[in-house]
């Protein structure tokens, strides 16, 4: 059995920058208040008539680009979001329209902040199972829609924008473990838990979050699941070239970097500018970091992130 390795990356911010001093015009905080419990600076926005699709879209075009390969060798493409276009069909399948790709398998994955692990992990197994060859993975969000901007507990934490894979079977090793987690009991900590019945929104249609409570679970089960992954792949915690965490909050990337034994220069960190983008953030910072030429061919790197659900999961992989 051969291996699942990334062959290219790609992203898309919008253009709309949101600073921290723009928002303590419209809710009772400061810069100094935002950056001293979360390490978040400013986040992109996306404009009123754009779509998760659209901003998938130029991350998709972006890592096939990176790929070096033809749009019509993909033949899976996986989206991640917890902000999709509409209820149905797929952000995949309107995805898949734009893209040009008729009959190619398309469908979303929504586990939040954690979505982009849980797919990127589905289109592995797809790649192994010998049922893909190329697979388009994205994770898309545009969270500035279900922000209660009168809140100022979670109105600065969040942002928009798109991160995508183009995947690839390979003979060399790219994929060498994942792990994935959810335990559903925790549900009421982090939420949007409106719905739509007899045309009418039914609950609150804005995210919740018991930060605390977030954050003590998150440290946690990011720090175990990293330091599992990396057993489960016989591979030491020292050999990691590069951690790429699920930008949520600065002191639980630095904590989960302090378990591993990684100092901060071997982490890839984009909160201060991008904000949360949930499923978006991994691939987003991973795109950074490659374009930039800090995670180069042969290292290893480490992904990790949680969401909602709970959901959460961590990739290692030869990049």
């Amino acid at each position: 059995m051969g291996y699942s390795r990334i062959l290219g990356t790609g992203s898309y911010l919008p253009s709309q920058v949101l600073t921290n001093a723009q928002l303590a015009e419209r809710v009772e905080t400061s810069d100094e208040w935002i950056v001293t419990r979360t390490g978040i600076r400013a986040r992109h926005i996306a404009d009123e008539q754009h779509k998760t699709s659209d901003l998938a879209l130029r991350a998709a075009e972006a890592a096939i680009a990176s790929a070096g390969i033809d749009k019509d060798e993909i033949d899976l493409i996986i989206v991640a979001t917890t902000t999709p276009d509409m209820i149905f069909p797929s952000t995949a399948c309107i995805l898949q329209e734009k893209l040009g790709l008729p009959g190619v398998p398309a469908f979303d994955v929504q586990a939040v902040c954690a979505g982009f692990i849980y797919a990127l992990s589905t289109a592995n197994a797809y790649i192994k199972s010998g049922m893909a060859k190329k697979a388009l993975v994205v994770g898309a969000e545009i969270m500035s829609r279900v922000l209660d901007w009168d809140d100022r507990r979670t109105c600065v934490l969040f942002g928009d924008g798109a991160g995508a894979v183009v995947l690839g079977a390979s003979d060399e090793p790219g994929i060498l473990h994942a792990k994935l987690a959810a335990d559903g009991r925790y549900q009421g900590l982090l939420n949007t838990p409106a719905q739509i019945s007899g045309g009418k929104i039914q609950g609150m249609p804005y995210l919740h979050m018991d930060g605390p409570a977030v954050f003590k679970f998150a440290v946690k089960s990011l720090s175990e699941i990293a330091m599992s992954t990396l057993a489960e792949a016989g591979v030491e915690k020292s050999a990691v070239d590069w951690l790429v965490p699920h930008q949520a909050n600065l002191r639980i990337i630095e904590s989960t970097a302090k378990h591993l034994g990684l100092s901060m220069d071997k982490v890839i960190v984009t909160l201060p500018e991008q904000g949360n983008t949930s499923a978006a953030s991994i691939p987003l910072a991973l795109d950074v970091a490659v374009r930039d030429g800090r995670i180069q061919r042969g290292q290893t790197v480490l992904l990790e992130g949680i969401g909602g659900g709970f959901a959460w999961g961590a990739a290692l992989l030869i990049f």
